[in-house]
C-alpha cells in the first residue's frame, strides 16, 4: 500500500478497500489468454508487421521443411498428398474461342489445343528440356507446400515449337541482401524484391550461381512481368513466402525421433547376451603369474543355432534377458500425425492411409473435407501459375505464325476465352455416388456441369462424346442389320438354286421324255391356240420370285441355259419354246421387256386372283 492508500485508508478505511479491490481486479485480463499468470509467463509474443516476423525465421523454417521432406516419411505422406490429389495427371486446358453467331469455334479451338499439347513437351516448355509441363506443375505444389513459393522466369527463345518457355529458378537465389537498398525510380528492394510505393513488385533481384551452386558475386534484375512468383498471401503486409510447413515442422521433428528411439529400444530388447564366469585356479604365496586386470585371456564367443560348446572347469554361463516392454507407441504416433495432417488441411487418413477407424460415411466426409483443401491448391496453381503461361504461350503462338488469327490483337480478349479442367477424384461407392447424382439431377438439386467438374471432366465434351457413342453405335447396328440381311437373303437363293439343281437330276430322264411329248403337242396345234394358252397362264407370287431367280442364275453364269429350260419346262406350266423365249430375252439383253411382260402378267394373275 502506498502513501495515497494509507492517507485515505485513515480518513475512510471503506474507500481504501475499494480502491485496494479494484487494483486488483486490474491485475486479471478479460481473456483468459491475454492473462500473464504463472502458466503463460513465458509465452513472449510480440505483434509486428509481417516482414519483420518472418524476415529473421525464413530461411531456416525453409532449410528445416527441406530436411523433413529428405529424410521423414511423414512430411512425405503429406507432401504427396498434394501431389496426387491437387496436380494428379495434370491440369488441362480447353481453348473457349467462339463464332460470331455464340457457337463454339471447334477448329480453331481445336488446333490450339493441339499446339498446346506439343508445347507441353520437355523439349518446347522447359528452357532445359528436362520436364514437361505436367512435371513442372507437380514441381510447383511441391514447393508451394515444402518452400512457400514457387519462381518461373519467362524466357523468349527460339529453340521450341513456339518462341517461349519457362526456367525454374530456386526461392534462394533471391537476394535477400539487397534490404532497405534503393531500386530504380526511387523503388525500395525489399528481400531481393523491388516494390514501388504501393509495395507492387515491379523487379526481382537474383543471385548468380554456377552450376555447382557457388554465387559469383553478381545480381541481376529482372522485371516482374517477366517473373512467376507464387505464393500464398495471408497478411496485408507481407512482402514474401513463409513455408506452409511452418506449423507442423515441430510435430513431425518430434515423431520422427520418438520412433527412431522406440526402433533402438526394440532393437536393444530383441537382442541376448550370454556372459561366462571362470573360477581362478588357487595359488600358492609367490606363485601367481596371471594378473588380475588382464584381459588378454578372455576372448569374445558367438552362439549358433543348435551349437554344442564344452565348458573348461570351472567355467559357468549366464543369459542376460533386457527387462523391460515397448512402449504404446501407435496411439501417441497416430495422434501426432493426425495433428500434422490437420496442420494442413487434410485428415487423418490422407496422410496416414489408415483406414482401419472409418466408415462409408465417416470416409466420405473426410474425403470430402480433403477434397475442398485440393480445390483451393487446384485453382491457386490455376490463377497464379497457368493463365499466366497459357497468355505468353498464345501470343508467342500468333507472334510466330503458328496460329494464323487475322483480328487477334483487335479481339485479344474473345481469343484468350478458356478453362481449365482438374484432375477429378474418384467415389468410394460409386453406385451410391451414381444414385444420388441422379437424384440431384433430376430433383433439380445438382447440374451436369458440376458433377461432372468433380470427376475432372467438361460437361459439354462429355454430351459431345455420349451423341458420338450413340451415333456410331446405331451406324454399327444397322451395317449390322444389314449384313445379316444380305447374308440370309443369300443364303436362301443358294439354297433354292441347289434344291432346283437336285430336282433336275433326280428327274433329268423324266423332264427329257416330258419335252419331247410337249413338243409332239405343239407341232399338232395351231398358232392361235398357243396365243389362248399363253393367256391362260396363271402364276402366284412365290412363281414369279423363283423364275426370276433362274434368270437371274443364268445370267450370273451359276445355272446352265439348258438346266435352266428344263428346270423352267418341269417346273413351270411353260413349253419348252416359252422357256427358250424367256432366257433368249434375257440372254439378248432384253431384261426390261421380260421383266415388264412378267410383271404385267404377275399383276393380271392378281387381278384374276
Amino acid at each position: 500500500m502506498n502513501f495515497i492508500d494509507k492517507t485515505i485508508a485513515a480518513f475512510s478505511p471503506s474507500w481504501a478497500y475499494k480502491r485496494g479491490e479494484w487494483r486488483e481486479a486490474l491485475k486479471h485480463r478479460f481473456y483468459d489468454s491475454g492473462s500473464n499468470d504463472r502458466l503463460n509467463h513465458g509465452w513472449t509474443a510480440v505483434n509486428t508487421m509481417a516482414e519483420q516476423t518472418d524476415q529473421g525465421s525464413r530461411d531456416i523454417i525453409r532449410a528445416r521443411a527441406r530436411d523433413l521432406e529428405r529424410n521423414s516419411d511423414i512430411s512425405e505422406s503429406i507432401i504427396g498428398a498434394f501431389e496426387r490429389n491437387v496436380i494428379g495427371t495434370g491440369m488441362q486446358v480447353q481453348a473457349k474461342v467462339l463464332k460470331p453467331d455464340g457457337s463454339d469455334n471447334d477448329e480453331l479451338n481445336t488446333q490450339i489445343e493441339e499446339l498446346w499439347k506439343e508445347w507441353c513437351k520437355a523439349r518446347n516448355c522447359d528452357v532445359t528440356g528436362t520436364q514437361t509441363f505436367l512435371e513442372m506443375q507437380q514441381m510447383a505444389i511441391r514447393r508451394l507446400i515444402v518452400d512457400g513459393a514457387v519462381i518461373f522466369i519467362k524466357a523468349y527463345t527460339s529453340d521450341g515449337i513456339v518462341p517461349f518457355s519457362l526456367q525454374a529458378r530456386e526461392i534462394d537465389e533471391l537476394d535477400t541482401s539487397m534490404s532497405n537498398a534503393s531500386g530504380v525510380g526511387g523503388n525500395k528492394i525489399i528481400s531481393g524484391i523491388e516494390l514501388n510505393r504501393y509495395n507492387k513488385p515491379v523487379a526481382y533481384w537474383f543471385k548468380k550461381y554456377t552450376p555447382e551452386g557457388f554465387w559469383n558475386g553478381e545480381t541481376e534484375r529482372i522485371e516482374a512481368k517477366n517473373v512467376i512468383y507464387a505464393w500464398k498471401k495471408t497478411r496485408p503486409s507481407q512482402i514474401r513466402e513463409i513455408s506452409s510447413m511452418s506449423k507442423t515442422i515441430r510435430r513431425v521433428r518430434d515423431v520422427n525421433e520418438f520412433v527412431e528411439a522406440i526402433s533402438v529400444k526394440e532393437r536393444i530388447l530383441a537382442c541376448l547376451s550370454v556372459f561366462i564366469t571362470k573360477v581362478s585356479p588357487g595359488t600358492g604365496i609367490g606363485r601367481g603369474t596371471n594378473s588380475i586386470d588382464s584381459k588378454s585371456g578372455y576372448k569374445s564367443k558367438t552362439i549358433s543355432p543348435g551349437m554344442i560348446q564344452e565348458l573348461q572347469p570351472g567355467e559357468t554361463v549366464s543369459a542376460v534377458n533386457p527387462s523391460g516392454q515397448s512402449s504404446n507407441a501407435k496411439d501417441f504416433i497416430s495422434t501426432q500425425q493426425r495433428l500434422a495432417g490437420s496442420g494442413q488441411g487434410l485428415s487423418y487418413e490422407a496422410v496416414s492411409r489408415d483406414m482401419s477407424q472409418v466408415n462409408y460415411s465417416s470416409a466420405r466426409q473426410g474425403l470430402l473435407e480433403d477434397q475442398r483443401s485440393y480445390a483451393m491448391w487446384q485453382q491457386f496453381i490455376i490463377d497464379h501459375i497457368c493463365d499466366e503461361v497459357y497468355t505468353e504461350f498464345l501470343i508467342s503462338a500468333v507472334l510466330s505464325k503458328q496460329l494464323d488469327i487475322k483480328d487477334f490483337w483487335q479481339n485479344k480478349k474473345k481469343y484468350m476465352r478458356h478453362e481449365w479442367v482438374s484432375p477429378g477424384w474418384s467415389w468410394i461407392d460409386p453406385l451410391k455416388e451414381v444414385k444420388a447424382n441422379e437424384t440431384a439431377l433430376n430433383t433439380g438439386q445438382d447440374t451436369l456441369a458440376r458433377i461432372c467438374a468433380e470427376r475432372g471432366q467438361d460437361w459439354r465434351d462429355v454430351l459431345k462424346q455420349r451423341a458420338a457413342e450413340e451415333a456410331y453405335k446405331k451406324e454399327l447396328a444397322l451395317k449390322q442389320s444389314n449384313a445379316d440381311n444380305n447374308s440370309e437373303s443369300e443364303k436362301e437363293k443358294e439354297n433354292k438354286i441347289e434344291k432346283n439343281l437336285a430336282k433336275e437330276d433326280d428327274n433329268k430322264s423324266n423332264s427329257q421324255s416330258k419335252i419331247e411329248s410337249e413338243k409332239t403337242e405343239e407341232a399338232n396345234e395351231d398358232k392361235p391356240k398357243e396365243t389362248t394358252e399363253k393367256e391362260e397362264i396363271i402364276l402366284n407370287g412365290a412363281q414369279i420370285s423363283s423364275l426370276l431367280e433362274i434368270v437371274q442364275a443364268v445370267n450370273n453364269n451359276t445355272l446352265t441355259y439348258d438346266s435352266a429350260v428344263a428346270l423352267i419346262v418341269y417346273s413351270f406350266p411353260f413349253t419348252e419354246e416359252q422357256a427358250k423365249e424367256i432366257l433368249g430375252i434375257k440372254k439378248d439383253g432384253g431384261g426390261n421387256s421380260a421383266k415388264n411382260e412378267e410383271t404385267e402378267t404377275g399383276a393380271s394373275n392378281e387381278e384374276d386372283s
